[in-house]
């Protein structure tokens, strides 16, 4: 493997900073967390997008999410099927091994993953529609709801939309999942759907008895 390279000055910069500080100032804390293990309350399905950070939003310390990210934030439908499922497998899991209990879907504003899925559905993105396309085939999670948002005139407003229509489908793909359905018939398990606007630092939960999201 003679293309793998050493890590970029600036980083083990930045790692020897916080060896230095955040992690000299709650040694005890991380060795703690290394012999009694990680007891996450929540699990956060969150956008690769590296504009948002889970942890800042909600003021978290290390161990407290259980913290999975993929393109949009989706969740594929329960496909026991016997190939690699890497989402399917962080909520098995989360929910089954860790008992956490909350399961948490953050959508975000200006989202990558779904504009690609509008521009995908509207013949924009052949690219995408290419069988060998990963981000393609991940998108066809979303493109169901695409119907949902075709007539809307401003291209912001469609790609908010559909940002949200993701949260909402994968809180219905959660449910499909025999040991999330089960839990959650029995109270020991609740699932919330959030979405965050980037720039204005906003937070929307969402309702399911209105079928719409409200700031909180």
């Amino acid at each position: 493997m003679h293309n793998v390279k050493p890590l970029p000055a600036y980083l083990l910069q930045r790692y020897h900073g916080w060896k230095a500080t955040g992690y000299k100032e709650n040694q005890q804390w991380y060795r703690r967390l290394a012999t009694e293990g990680q007891r996450p309350r929540a699990m956060v399905i969150s956008c690769c997008d590296s504009r948002v950070h889970v942890t800042s939003i909600f003021g978290a310390d290390q161990g407290e999410f259980f913290i999975h990210r993929n393109i949009a934030n989706l969740v594929p439908e329960y496909l026991p099927d016997g190939d690699h499922h890497g989402t399917s497998a962080a909520i098995e899991y989360a929910v089954t091994v860790l008992n956490v209990a909350h399961l948490i879907v953050l959508g975000h504003s200006s989202c990558g993953g779904v504009q690609g899925c509008i521009d995908m559905c509207q013949g924009h993105a052949p690219e995408l529609e290419a069988k060998e396309s990963f981000v393609g085939r991940w998108m066809d999670i979303l493109r169901p709801k695409y119907d949902l948002v075709a007539d809307e005139p401003d291209p912001a407003q469609q790609s908010r939309l559909l940002e949200k229509h993701a949260v909402v489908a994968s809180l219905e793909n959660l449910l499909t999942f025999p040991f999330i359905r089960s839990r959650v018939d029995k109270g020991d398990l609740s699932i919330h759907g959030l979405w965050t606007d980037i720039g204005e630092g906003g937070l929307e939960h969402y309702d399911h008895e209105t079928q719409s999201f409200y700031a909180v």
